[in-house]
């Protein structure tokens, strides 16, 4: 075989190998790939609510004040020639108990020479008054009528007058010295408990002498801050003619181990806060030092510190109660009905520091969704895990 014809035979074989190759490759078959889509409800957590009456919890922030707070001055002057032992900061005492005892001897000698006055004025007066019976007699000897105003000067009676002004006189003047004694026995004028003493033995002091400050062991008042909104759940004791809503107080920094005291809502201050402009109200705490003995184990109150005070607010009835996280926005909440989202709009009625009250838009036996969702649409699939559903607190 000639080059000429072996060289023809391998052109076609080439030409043959590139025909087939074409062949295959466009008339193979091209896989295509089919994606699968699943719709998936969306997983979600809930709570079941029903209609209940609550009391909610009013939660506030105050201090202590004494109700009863006195600045201690004498009202005589003097040197001090005796203090009580229990006259001294932290101590108490009992009403009418002697406190400052001021030297009473000017006092006494001033009394006596007011009593000697008077004896003078009442001798005085028994003079006039023989004077008076002879002019009498004398008047009606005369026989002679007068005008009413010389029949007066006859019978003396202006000078009757005078005598028996002069014993008035005498009288007070005995009475403010006996006062005056008494005075500068200085007392507890109640049950106090003794904040500070400025004065000592051989003081001299005066009406505008401060000789200490007493606070009443009786009783001690939180004054507290609420917003405004608020004054209309309380119940308060001057107006109700009962104790008032029962308050609680805690202060996790003073008081450690949860300890707490009992109070009354007492009385709302008829004026706002100037810097917060919240409304202030009168807590009212007996036996704020534990010192009776139902009151032993109780932490005593310290007057200047800042407590936390929970009050229970009116009942509020046929409403609903839930966490305030399940409140979405604009007062909406989600719900879950034969396995869809619903979006309810609701009508709050209160808040308090861990729960919304609500009166309409949700009904006995609603399923609140508790979970957070990326997508609220409407109408959309839901699905809970197994039996995830609880119960409203």
């Amino acid at each position: 075989m000639n080059t000429k014809k072996t060289l023809l035979i391998s052109i076609g074989i080439i030409l043959l190998s590139v025909l087939v190759t074409s062949i295959v490759f466009f008339t193979e078959p091209t896989a295509k790939r089919e994606g699968a889509t699943k719709k998936t409800a969306m997983l979600v957590e809930t709570i079941k609510v029903n209609k209940q009456a609550y009391r909610p919890v009013i939660v506030a922030t105050g201090n202590i004040q004494a109700s009863k707070d006195i600045t201690l001055s004498p009202q005589v002057s003097g040197p001090i020639t005796s203090i009580s032992e229990d006259f001294s900061p932290g101590a108490y005492v009992r009403k009418g108990q002697m406190l400052v005892q001021i030297n009473p001897a000017d006092y006494r000698n001033t009394l006596k020479l007011r009593q000697s006055d008077l004896e003078l004025a009442k001798a005085d007066l028994r003079v006039e008054m023989g004077r008076q019976d002879v002019a009498k007699k004398d008047y009606e000897l005369v026989g002679q009528d007068l005008s009413p105003e010389n029949k007066a000067l006859v019978l003396r009676e202006p000078q009757l007058q005078s005598a028996r002004a002069t014993v008035a006189s005498a009288e007070a003047s005995v009475q403010q010295a006996e006062l005056n004694l008494r005075r500068t026995t200085i007392r507890a004028p109640f049950d106090a408990h003794i904040i500070d003493r400025n004065t000592n033995v051989g003081s001299q002091v005066n009406t505008a002498t401060t000789l200490g400050r007493l606070v009443g062991m009786e009783e001690y008042w939180v004054v507290a801050n609420i917003p405004v909104a608020k004054i209309p759940y309380l119940s308060f004791a001057e107006n109700s003619g009962h104790d008032g809503t029962k308050v609680t107080i805690t202060s996790e920094t003073n008081w450690p181990g949860g300890l707490t005291r009992e109070g009354t809502l007492y009385r709302l201050v008829g004026a706002l806060d100037n810097q917060t402009r919240l409304a202030r109200v009168i807590v009212r705490v007996k036996d704020p030092l534990a010192r009776s003995e139902i009151n032993q184990d109780k932490p005593q109150m310290i007057i200047g510190s800042f407590v936390e005070v929970n009050m229970e607010a009116k009942e509020l009835k046929e409403v609903v109660r839930m966490d305030r996280a399940f409140l979405r926005k604009n007062d909406d909440v989600w719900v879950m009905k034969d396995g869809k989202l619903q979006i309810r709009d609701v009508t709050l009625v209160f808040e308090d520091s861990k729960y919304a009250y609500i009166s309409n838009g949700l009904e006995d036996d609603d399923l609140v969704i508790t979970s957070n969702l990326a997508t609220v649409v409407e109408g959309s699939d839901l699905r809970t895990e197994g039996n995830s559903e609880q119960t409203q607190p």
